[in-house]
């Protein structure tokens, strides 16, 4: 008897053993971090595969709510407020919901963030956004064998969700609030502001096609308070002086720029340099 009871007790601890081994997920959970502008934007999600099978229409029917991915919801968290297809949407995190179908997809962004599968009791009041995306197929011979989701085409102020999976891609476009706070930002510096919120706030101008006479009085400015203005500052300088129409200011200073930038050794402004002097006749 008592052998009996030492055979079960080792039985038991070899079982034990055993259940905890840890083994690859099915469909791994994965974060995506990116920042839009001035904005952060997470997703988390797990990412089924195909492993041979046929998804769109079969494995994730056609018409027919799907979770977007595997295991709990997935979760797309935006740290400012947002703009989804138009729609405004609060800084805040949100579970993504889709209804595929051959041609474009209904996308939807719920309120409710815990659970698995899709909502047993679906609430139209929880859909803070709802859009259709296109569906774009995947060129001749590439196929995701994981879904994925990424976040492309970023600019200043926006950016695209990508969901993919098979031989699809659909493109969801969501705007961020970046110029709203650098024109806050900018008005708050300015009201005593240093030669790097100046130069900060020309650049910004310059670069997002803004009042290109107040970027180069802000320049100005920048510069006039800089003790040595570095190659790159002035490069920007003259940019924005030859956007202005003072292509003469700006061969002078892209000249400066170029010595400085031929003393420090820059190749790659050494010759962005040439090249608008070479551009604009300076050469």
């Amino acid at each position: 008897m008592k052998k009996l009871v030492v055979l079960v007790c080792v039985a038991l601890v070899s079982f034990s053993m055993e259940a905890q081994i840890t083994t690859p997920q099915a469909s791994p959970s994965s974060t995506l971090k990116q920042t839009v502008g001035l904005t952060d934007v997470t997703v988390e999600y797990s990412r089924p595969s195909m492993r041979g099978r046929t998804i769109f229409g079969d494995l994730v029917p056609y018409d027919k709510l799907w979770r977007t991915g595997a295991n709990g919801y997935t979760l797309i968290t935006f740290s400012d407020d947002v703009k989804i297809a138009g729609q405004d949407v609060k800084a805040g995190t949100y579970s993504i919901f889709t209804k595929p179908g051959t041609a474009s997809w209904e996308v939807f962004f719920y309120t409710d963030t815990q659970g698995g599968g899709t909502p047993r009791d679906w609430d139209d009041n929880k859909v803070v956004a709802k859009t259709t995306a296109q569906v774009f197929p995947m060129p001749e011979g590439t196929t995701i064998q994981s879904f994925t989701i990424t976040i492309d085409d970023l600019t200043s102020s926006s950016a695209n969700l990508g969901l993919m999976w098979e031989n699809v891609y659909v493109a969801v476009p969501f705007e961020v609030p970046t110029d709203v706070a650098v024109e806050k930002d900018i008005e708050r510096a300015l009201g005593g502001p240093s030669a790097g919120d100046y130069y900060a706030a020309a650049v910004y101008y310059s670069s997002e096609g803004k009042d290109i006479n107040k970027a180069k009085e802000w320049m100005d400015k920048a510069m006039s308070m800089t003790e040595k203005p570095a190659f790159w500052q002035l490069r920007q300088q003259s940019l924005i002086q030859a956007k202005s129409g003072d292509k003469k200011s700006a061969i002078a200073t892209a000249k400066k720029s170029l010595a400085a930038a031929e003393e420090a050794g820059n190749a790659d402004y050494v010759k962005m340099n040439k090249d608008s002097l070479k551009e604009w006749g300076g050469m």
